[in-house]
């Protein structure tokens, strides 16, 4: 059994989630108060209580939704024995979940986590003014595909293949009248569905370069150690072990394609069987399954499923 631990990003946040690791586990209930504590903000009431609107925000939902990550990950390890560093061959996370990722192998500590989230949230906002930009999900086109459309819906503007998440789902950002063309030139090609998606700004396109600028500021003070294992980098779906490099690559993810079906690809490659969602929500355990139709995954958000990943992993131990 080789294992890989993954973590969500953006769009898996829900209002709850996160409540019944603190009601059950006191080393959950720490990583909560930790995260509160460095944003000097009750992001914990937010998430359990909302409302969704405000949690929903980019600004919260990135520091929420690695608190519960951090949060799942010190059950696993405090009741179960678990831990990157006794399991895992690698991590990686989904857009804002290399961060969590990145926590979780050691590089940043769950405070610098939760500030640097904080900022990135704030920068990806305010790059471009709301309603300006958009992001559409193209289904049913591969990876090449849908680079083309978006490249002859651009005329002029920013439209960017923007998520890689596996084949016949690829997301593209830009401007908002040139995602609208690219809905429309992805019909003609073939494309099952072309869906605008409920976002506040386009991520991961050059319209994020404000964001990429304040980010490379942000990473420049911020404490980074090496990882304990290697974390497999959006931007480059391949292993990165050197804080250098590592924050080099943080800078480009603002703006590059998230290659998740790459880096999934790179990690059957080098014998992961077993992955497993640490966080909110499956949706990296259904992409999984998509990406990797051989291997197992499972998710570890909640009480119950920690368990079970759990009594499976430590098969594996």
């Amino acid at each position: 059994m080789t294992i890989a631990f993954v973590f969500p990003g953006q769009g898996s946040q829900a209002v709850g989630m996160g409540k019944s690791l603190a009601d059950n586990f006191a080393s959950a209930r720490a990583v909560f108060a930790e995260v509160d504590d460095a944003l000097n903000q009750k992001l914990s009431t937010l998430m359990w209580e909302g409302p969704e609107a405000d949690l929903t925000l980019t600004e919260n939902a990135q520091p929420a939704l690695m608190a519960v990550s951090m949060a799942a990950l010190r059950v696993l390890g405090s009741e179960y024995g678990v831990t990157v560093a006794n399991t895992a061959k690698f991590v990686a996370g989904h857009s804002l979940g290399e961060y969590s990722a990145l926590a979780a192998a050691g590089t940043f500590t769950i405070a610098d986590a939760a500030r640097l989230l904080k900022i990135r949230g704030q920068a990806m906002q305010a790059a471009t003014p709301v309603g300006t930009g958009a992001m559409a999900a193209l289904l049913g086109l591969d990876f090449a595909t849908a680079a083309a459309v978006a490249a002859e819906a651009a005329q002029g503007d920013v439209c960017q293949a923007a998520n890689d998440n596996s084949d016949g789902q690829v997301v593209v950002s830009g401007s908002k009248a040139a995602v609208e063309r690219a809905c429309e030139i992805a019909k003609a090609k073939g494309a099952k569905r072309a869906i605008i998606l409920p976002v506040s700004a386009p991520f991961h396109c050059a319209l994020m370069q404000p964001a990429a600028d304040a980010m490379a500021k942000a990473l420049t003070t911020a404490s980074m150690k090496s990882p304990l294992i290697p974390v497999i980098a959006n931007v480059v779906a391949g292993p990165l072990t050197d804080p250098t490099i590592i924050r080099q690559k943080l800078v480009e993810q603002v703006t590059g394609t998230v290659r998740w079906r790459e880096c999934v690809s790179y990690m059957v490659a080098q014998g992961v069987n077993v992955f497993v969602e640490i966080g909110a929500g499956k949706v990296l355990t259904g992409l999984a399954k998509k990406n990797a139709p051989d291997a197992q995954a499972f998710a570890a958000g909640t009480p119950d499923d920690i368990a079970a990943a759990a009594a499976h992993l430590k098969q594996g131990i």
